[in-house]
């Protein structure tokens, strides 16, 4: 009887960690973005990481994002997390690395098309318009392809943090011609000015994972489009004094537009 009790308890065990691990995967829910903090805040100079990339990897396998001191771009495609630097070297972040602002998802495409000849950040734009038609939701975009793009990271800062305009005149520029990769990029309607990003906020990773960062300008040589609504939306605010204490309920759409595309 002894045995069978055994055995039964090591079954139990058996089933509660296969029933742990099923209830785990399922919690994963696609296009569901998570968010670490505000652009207003980065706008301010809220520089300091909130949380881990290892941690951040736990709600998406996909997104954009900056680390700890603004340093550099963050691309996060296909589960894995790339720190493009501003000597335009591309290295695999740590997962101890911590970012300020963020924005990931398990990504699953619903929307698909194509962009081929354009010239321009607008003719991106433009192109993009006619694939996302209901512009009250916030959408996650993939694009493969070949580009010719002006990208940009900017160096590390250190406390005092400067603002995101004077940090910006920092920045190291690299123009991409022919380069074949991917656009990791978000789109929020404008209600959410402040938040995020309203309209398209863009970042590349080449497929040698040699170069990318953040896009100021540029075109698309021809591309493969995937696009994911977002329906569901979490954000985490930092706790620290800088955060509490930054002036973030001003509209900085003039600050924003100036450092997020070149002229």
């Amino acid at each position: 009887m002894k045995g069978i009790n055994l055995q039964k308890r090591i079954l139990l065990i058996f089933f509660c960690m296969f029933f742990f691990v099923a209830t785990a995967k399922a919690q994963v829910v696609p296009n569901a973005m998570y968010q670490v903090s505000t652009i207003n805040a980065l706008i301010q100079g809220v520089y300091e990481g909130e949380i881990s990339v290892g941690e951040l990897k736990k709600y998406g396998d996909f997104g954009i994002g900056t680390y700890d001191g603004l340093d550099g771009e963050m691309v996060v495609l296909d589960g894995q997390d790339y720190h493009v630097t501003s000597t335009g070297n591309v290295v695999a972040a740590d997962d101890e690395v911590k970012t300020p602002f963020a924005n990931v998802l398990y990504f699953k495409p619903e929307l698909f098309g194509e962009i081929n000849d354009a010239k321009s950040f607008s003719d991106i734009e433009k192109a993009l318009d006619s694939i996302i038609k209901d512009t009250n939701y916030i959408y996650a975009i993939r694009i493969d392809g070949v580009m010719n793009l002006q990208t940009r990271a900017i160096p590390k800062k250190g406390k005092p943090y400067p603002t995101l305009a004077e940090a910006a005149k920092t920045q190291s520029v690299f123009d991409l011609e022919n380069a074949h990769g991917t656009i990791v990029g978000i789109w929020c309607p404008q209600y959410m000015n402040g938040i995020n990003v309203p309209g398209y906020h863009l970042h590349f990773i080449s497929d040698d994972r040699k170069s990318g960062g953040h896009i100021l300008n540029g075109g698309i040589v021809h591309g493969k489009v995937q696009v994911a609504r977002i329906a569901d939306f979490r954000m985490v605010l930092p706790n620290g004094d800088a955060f509490r204490n930054a002036a973030l309920n001003s509209d900085y759409s003039k600050e924003l537009k100036a450092v997020e595309q070149s002229n």
